[in-house]
């Protein structure tokens, strides 16, 4: 079987254009839903009710609240990933327009989830929906996932999707890539550091001992010693680690602490582990009798599903060469006349799980730009919809081509 004729190719180009009303409309609807994580139960309804009116095989909702559309019944299973959570908008005030209104403006569609990560569902619905009025099905089957809880917890919810609906062969992340195809990124755990000191008033600190000086020593270490010596790599970089949250107790504001925290995040680049990271602030001068420990999570998702997850994502890297980025290049060049970049993200995806921990060979391809992603800038290009949708059309054929 050939991938995609000519013919066709030129015939998803024409569908995609066809629908850009309705991915304008799509997008806007979406926006305009509030979703951040574990209240997405509204969006996913408003997505499932778009995948069966453009006639999905089957729709229906995971245990963890995914929403999932299936498309085909062959034997190679494929899924596309969208997270459909968005973070809060912070500030209204520093908003120039209402962020869940979908503002349509010269070409663009602003709010929140513009590009992070709504554009990708709305996307890759079309895309399905092309498959399907060209026949361009196959011997494969494609599940388009609306993946909640991402914002809070990347990787949790698509791992139970692989784990207890139908564990791919390939899967492809819709996180922002301006419509390149990205292999890989640096993982992360999420660490929290407490000391223990001595109490005591105030007026005499030198009675005590005072936990916030005990933490600054740990503190300056990781800044001065620790950081500039993490781990390197050609292509995912360097492994980085942020002191991002400091807390202490004390019995008044006349009370020298006798506990501090400090939380931290660490990007681990390749090589790199939580363990390691937990051993390397061990190590620090100071740090002898510190509690270093990884975090967890244990909050319940919009239909009542709660695990207790270790907050370690795993680093993760697909070869150049491999299949599966090599069929994203090539679907790439067969709908846009042009060989796409390849790349990797600065953040962190749910290819924690798909790839990191389940092995599932995984690239992203999205439309919009990341760097807009969590601003009060964001926005998607509409030309970005269009392509995308292409994109999702001709995939699934051509890495089953072979």
């Amino acid at each position: 079987m050939a991938a995609i004729s000519g013919e066709n190719a030129g015939r998803i180009r024409d569908q995609a254009k066809n629908y850009e009303p309705q991915l304008i409309r799509f997008m806007r609807d979406l926006i305009a839903i509030p979703s951040e994580s574990r209240r997405e139960r509204a969006v996913c309804e408003r997505i499932g009710e778009e995948m069966r009116r453009v006639g999905f095989d089957e729709v229906f909702t995971d245990p963890i609240g995914n929403i999932v559309g299936r498309i085909g019944h062959g034997k190679t299973r494929i899924m596309y990933d969208a997270h459909i959570d968005t973070v809060g908008i912070g500030d209204p005030e520093a908003w120039q327009w209402d962020p869940y209104q979908g503002k349509f403006e010269d070409g663009k569609i602003y709010g929140r989830g513009a590009a992070d990560e709504k554009a990708a569902i709305v996307s890759m619905v079309y895309g399905a929906k092309i498959i399907k009025d060209l026949g361009l099905d196959g011997d494969y089957t494609l599940y388009v996932v609306g993946i909640v809880m991402e914002e809070d917890m990347d990787g949790y919810a698509s791992r139970v999707f692989a784990e207890q609906v139908a564990r791919p062969d390939y899967a492809v992340l819709g996180e922002p890539t301006v419509l390149r195809v990205y292999r890989g990124h640096r993982g992360r755990c999420e660490l929290r550091v407490k000391v223990k000191g001595v109490a005591c008033h105030a007026s005499a600190p030198e009675r005590g001992d005072n936990a916030i000086y005990k933490m600054t020593r740990i503190i300056q270490g990781i800044e001065r010693e620790l950081a500039p010596r993490l781990k390197d790599h050609p292509f995912l970089g360097q492994g980085s680690i942020a002191v991002t949250r400091i807390e202490s107790v004390s019995g008044s504001l006349n009370v020298v602490p006798d506990e501090c925290t400090v939380y931290i995040d660490r990007r681990m680049t390749w090589g790199e582990t939580a363990e390691a990271a937990i051993a390397e602030i061990k190590a620090l001068p100071g740090a002898e009798a510190a509690r270093v420990e990884l975090l967890s999570y244990d909050e319940p998702s919009y239909t009542g599903y709660r695990e207790t997850v270790p907050k370690n994502f795993p680093t993760w890297m697909v070869e150049e060469d491999h299949l599966v980025v090599q069929a994203g290049v090539r679907a790439g060049e067969i709908v846009f006349g042009e060989r796409p970049e390849v790349g990797k993200w600065v953040f962190s995806t749910d290819g924690v799980s798909l790839n990191g921990m389940l092995g599932i060979p995984t690239i992203g391809f999205g439309p919009g730009d990341e760097r807009y992603a969590h601003t009060v800038e964001e926005f998607v290009p509409v030309e970005d919809l269009v392509k995308a949708a292409m994109f999702y059309a001709a995939f699934p054929r051509v890495i089953t081509a072979g």
